[in-house]
């Protein structure tokens, strides 16, 4: 069974803004690992395996500038600091579980 459904420009270019903050490898992993809780920086370092340090510190300069991600500096010796997904990154969960169902699909079909 096949839907289709007519785009507009409004939701082709809405389309386009939400692939330019979630584009690339790491993003949506990154926000998963948060989505899980608060964490430090080598936290989700270690949970996302292959990311190297100077990639996630530029996604979550990056999450942080699109309102998905909060960083709070904690004053202590040496200073510690936490990165918390934001209301507006849970807003993403239905695109997040749609996104892990078709994996799933896809690599049944291609893999089998």
């Amino acid at each position: 069974m096949s839907t289709h459904t007519k785009c507009s420009k409004e939701d082709l270019r809405a389309v386009k803004d939400a692939l330019e903050v979630l584009n690339g490898r790491w993003k949506l992993q990154i926000l998963i690992a948060l989505l899980n809780g608060k964490r430090r920086f080598k936290e989700i370092a270690r949970e996302i395996e292959g990311i190297s340090d100077r990639m996630l510190s530029k996604e979550l300069k990056e999450l942080e500038t699109n309102h998905l991600v909060t960083r709070v500096v904690i004053d202590a010796f040496p200073p510690v600091v936490e990165y918390t997904a934001t209301t507006h990154a849970e807003s993403l969960h239905k695109v997040i579980y749609a996104l892990k169902e078709w994996g799933y699909y896809h690599r049944k079909e291609i893999i089998g």
